[in-house]
């Protein structure tokens, strides 16, 4: 399993521990939320971007000079926080308008800090979106035409975003806090352990007996683990470094290898029960309940790694590709144990959802204290307090810095859509969409989807949702959709950046650990991957397959209908077949997945 946090802070040991303090106050502090009862949120809020601030100011920086500029910002950063959860009722009172200069200049510090954190974290593109959003809030009343805004005051625009939770610490941020930092340090603590080694050897007991074996069971592990880590490229790093050379050494050709592990990462965010961040941030934006996300969700998961399963068998039919060796298979006790380091806490985590009728958050902090018990067992069940506090050092960093990045986005996120509401701005693109499509329901489809695939090129997955269906979102609930049919289709799409060129995160990781051209293992990813491309797009064409938690029967005839459809298709583009016969599969396919039930 790799290691997230950079070689260059784990230079001594007293920094190590200064930071695995730091996750371990990260962790304390969301786990008393769920225990502690109500606190405001202009105090939880803060206090989360102010712990988040110094893994990604301080603790990522690559250079002397990185180092220095974030130690300044991270200090301005936390003292603005901090300014603000300790005079969080006379701001309440204010009601989102800034008074006098020195609560201008904390609302600038936290805007500019802000952006500042999301650039450290992932790059130029979202904080620079956000900026251009605050230039538009701040300046578009010069904009003449529609596009531009009536103007609003500078202390009620800045105070709307800072102070109010209609920006930074709006609903947005209050799902990072509450529920998606709570589901990091879960897979945090999980992974700090034997879980990972769990995940792989069912994987391996379930699918490495089969012809393509290590490709499957690169499929079956990617897809567990990848459901608790919410990120594409780093399932494909942990993951990876285990299948990929296992591939490798039967002789599987780089590209495939590559491309195997590149698509079940990438599909790991769309299998329940947890989807990564996606999913809790749907619940906010949609108020549909958790529970009925992950059963909306279910079918079509299982339907794209159906289709990755039928297209490794034609790649292993097209190069003879052999099962794992015996040896290199786990034994009957070694699956046993190892799989109870996963299963037990997930067992809890679902019982506490639909037996106790907890809230998921309660439930995860109930899964997590289980975790942490695990963490002191190995696989022989014995205990060593050495390893134990290694393993309990490493969940603490992990934690500590995936909550951190995942709030940077979150909060960057918020920025942006704080100014779509105040500006009217999303209302206006809605209008756009619907009058540039002609009012047509599948012309708004193939924009949202062009717009999700450009916009995934540059941010990640949950922030490229985000902001799609915050603009296209009530264009496509205005054509007819369900709201939850409308998000889940931008949330697919939104994936589709991380296997198809020109920028496609999780093939470049594949393919630099595999040392193969990276558009060759594109190829092979986005032709394993078509179901990426085509399942949203049966969402809509049959919404029954949505309805599992309402409509079980309806919604399996619609998989079942689907699920022949893909089969026909993929084995259309990559088994051995003539031109000919190949357009026909492809043809036939695409009809059976994209035809209502109804029609059939």
């Amino acid at each position: 399993m790799t290691h997230p946090y950079p070689v260059n802070v784990r230079a001594s040991d007293a920094v190590t521990r200064f930071w695995a303090v730091l996750g371990l106050i990260t962790i304390v502090f969301h786990l008393g939320l769920i225990f502690s009862g109500l606190v405001p949120n202009l105090v939880a809020r803060p206090i989360h971007m102010m712990l988040a601030l110094p893994w990604v100011l301080v603790f990522a920086a690559k250079s002397r000079a990185a180092l220095v500029s974030g130690v300044f910002i991270c200090a301005f950063g936390v003292a603005a926080c901090l300014w603000i959860a300790l005079n969080h009722s006379m701001l309440g009172d204010q009601y989102g308008f800034l008074e006098g200069a020195v609560q201008i200049g904390i609302a600038l510090v936290v805007l500019f800090v802000v952006l500042a954190a999301a650039r450290c974290a992932i790059g130029w593109p979202l904080p620079s979106i956000a900026a251009l959003a605050l230039a538009y809030g701040l300046w578009g009343q010069h904009i003449p035409g529609e596009f531009g805004h009536s103007g609003t005051p500078v202390a009620s625009f800045l105070g709307t975003l800072t102070i109010a939770e209609g920006g930074i610490w709006g609903s947005l941020t209050g799902v990072s806090v509450n529920v998606v930092a709570i589901f990091v340090i879960f897979g945090a603590v999980l992974n700090a352990g034997e879980a990972g080694q769990g995940f792989m050897n069912l994987a391996t007991a379930a699918a490495g007996r089969l012809k393509g074996g290590a490709a499957k069971v690169s499929v079956l592990s990617s897809a567990l683990f990848g459901s608790i880590s919410g990120s594409a490229s780093a399932n494909v790093a942990s993951t990876g470094a285990i299948t990929l050379p296992a591939m490798i050494q039967l002789g599987y050709p780089k590209r495939l290898a590559g491309a195997v592990e590149a698509v079940a990462s990438s599909g790991g965010q769309i299998m329940p029960p947890l989807m990564g961040a996606g999913a809790f941030v749907m619940v906010e934006l949609t108020g549909v309940p958790y529970v009925e996300i992950m059963a909306a969700a279910l079918l079509p998961a299982i339907l794209y790694f159906l289709a990755v399963w039928v297209g490794i068998n034609a790649f292993a039919g097209r190069h003879d590709l052999p099962p794992i060796v015996e040896q290199d298979k786990p034994g009957v006790r070694d699956v046993a144990i190892t799989s109870g380091f996963f299963l037990i806490p997930f067992a809890v985590l679902l019982w506490g959802m639909f037996g106790a009728g907890v809230t998921p958050q309660y439930a995860a902090a109930m899964a997590i204290l289980t975790g942490i018990v695990l963490i002191f067992f190995d696989k022989r069940l014995t205990i060593d307090l050495s390893r134990t506090l290694d393993r309990l050092k490493h969940a603490c960093l992990t934690a500590g810095h995936q909550v951190a990045v995942i709030a940077s986005i979150i909060l960057c996120a918020s920025i942006i859509i704080g100014v779509l509401s105040i500006t009217g701005l999303g209302v206006k693109i809605t209008s756009l969409i619907l009058s540039g499509s002609g009012g047509l329901l599948w012309p708004s489809l193939l924009l949202t989807a062009l717009a999700c695939l450009v916009l995934g090129m540059e941010v990640p997955t949950t922030a490229a949702y985000v902001i799609c269906v915050s603009i296209a979102g009530p264009a496509l609930v205005k054509l007819g959709l369900d709201p939850l049919q409308a998000h889940l289709f931008v949330f697919w799409f939104a994936l589709l950046s991380t296997i198809t060129p020109p920028v496609c995160g999780a093939v470049f990781i594949a393919a630099g650990m595999v040392e193969e051209n990276w558009l060759r293992v594109a190829l092979y990813a986005m032709a394993l991957g078509v179901g990426l491309y085509v399942i949203p797009l049966g969402m809509i064409a049959n919404p029954g397959l949505l309805g599992l938690a309402h409509a079980p029967t309806f919604a399996l005839m619609s998989a079942a209908k689907i699920a022949v459809g893909l089969v026909t298709l993929s084995y259309g583009i990559i088994g051995r077949v003539r031109t000919v016969p190949r357009l026909a599969l492809v043809a036939g396919g695409l009809v059976l997945i994209l035809a209502p039930f109804e029609d059939i």
